[in-house]
């Protein structure tokens, strides 16, 4: 009797355990369900000499995402995997296949034409949305990809911007003309010595250098040599370009300088100092008086201040963010759709893109001026601005 009793009470505790243990699972079964959401990817180089540029460009992407994600309802939330390319092709790739195999339905960036370009070829074939907010070669959106998108302006445009100004306003007769060889710095400074002569400017001459250089002398003692009206300098960022405007002033040439828009980050000041005073460069206008700048610029600040590209990083993620929100969906052809129809006022300026990905060109010339890059002419009026 007693060993009939202890075997009912044990398949009793038995049945209790299995029914608690029961009970547990379906509480964490429901507890594992979060929302999936929507992830995106940027691209950029996150670390080497360009690092400054490519953290603005992941910065302007995590303040739109901000901004965004109370709107996006059940498409959210919006998260970001963020991939160094180094602004190297071979790594851009890599990346571009890290982020294929993460499944994310587009990418901002990248930085380096030389990177978006290659970048660009697995992520469309794979129908992923690319949104360059500062590659400006124009081979970025000329080769017929059906996702590739630029918020940015092309260099011919800046180009011809830059030959206007030199030409027109600081009556040069005279140029000569440095890159460093990479598909932006050159592509730029190869169109602008091919519009010269068309603006009665004479290129003295046209040298190249190496990324990553810190020695100018070289190249620096023919240019002074030379004498130019305008030395045009076509460098990949402010970190290349400073140590340079260093060299220039040490030898006193005193030449103008005319820069280009990779130039333009608060780092130029900080390491030049007062040798980057007086120095031009072509940038795209951007009005920071208008609400969607001031809106862009509350939701960054956490970040630091804004560089060359973070307002065209937060426009491209706001963009593609609209248009999935409009489509109700992440299904590529449906998105390409509400792109093509997309028309709205954003922090960079207007955003309205093209057949071709583009959205046009609004660059004007800008100064150095105790120690802040400020407006200074109008290269589609004539006029300097007041």
């Amino acid at each position: 009797m007693k060993r009939a009793l202890y075997l009912i009470s044990m398949l009793l505790l038995a049945s209790f355990v299995a029914v608690g243990c029961g009970g547990e699972k379906k509480e964490d079964k429901k507890a594992e369900a979060p929302k999936a959401g929507l992830k995106i990817g940027s691209l950029g180089p996150l670390t080497g000499q360009y690092a400054a540029d490519g953290n603005d460009i992941k910065n302007g992407v995590l303040a739109a995402i901000e901004v965004m994600n109370p709107e996006m309802g059940a498409l959210g939330p919006v998260t970001l995997q963020a991939e160094d390319d180094a602004c190297d092709p071979r790594q851009a790739v890599a990346a571009a296949n890290k982020l294929i195999n993460e499944k994310v339905t587009a990418v901002i960036g990248a930085y380096c034409s030389s990177a978006t370009i290659p970048a660009s070829e697995p992520l469309i074939a794979a129908k992923i949305f690319m949104i360059t907010p500062a590659s400006t070669n124009e081979k970025v959106t000329e080769r017929g990809m059906p996702y590739m998108y630029r918020t940015c302006g092309r260099d011919d445009d800046q180009s011809k911007a830059a030959v206007k100004f030199m030409a027109e306003q600081l009556k040069a007769k005279a140029i000569y003309i440095v890159d460093d060889k990479t598909t932006y710095s050159q592509g730029l400074a190869d169109n602008v010595e091919k519009l010269a002569p068309g603006a009665n400017l004479k290129v003295l001459g046209h040298e190249h250098v190496n990324q990553g250089d810190k020695d100018y002398s070289a190249v620096l003692t023919k240019v002074k040599a030379a004498k130019p009206d305008v030395f045009y300098v076509s460098l990949q960022n402010s970190a290349s370009a400073a140590p340079m405007l260093i060299q220039i002033a040490r030898m006193g040439i005193k030449t103008k300088i005319l820069a280009q828009d990779a130039v333009y980050h608060p780092q130029l000041m900080e390491l030049a100092k007062k040798d980057a005073e007086g120095v031009f460069l072509t940038f795209g206008y951007t009005d920071k008086e208008t609400p969607a700048y001031k809106k862009f610029a509350e939701a960054y600040k956490k970040f630091g201040e804004p560089g060359a590209y973070s307002a065209y990083s937060y426009d491209s993620t706001v963009a593609y963010l609209k248009a999935v929100k409009a489509a109700g969906s992440t299904d590529p052809e449906k998105v390409k759709a509400e792109l093509a129809k997309l028309e709205f006022d954003g922090a960079s300026k207007k955003i309205k893109y093209k057949e071709n990905g583009d959205s046009g060109s609004n660059y004007v010339i800008q100064v150095v001026k105790d120690g802040k890059f400020t407006n200074y002419w109008n290269p589609e009026t004539g006029e300097l601005f007041k």
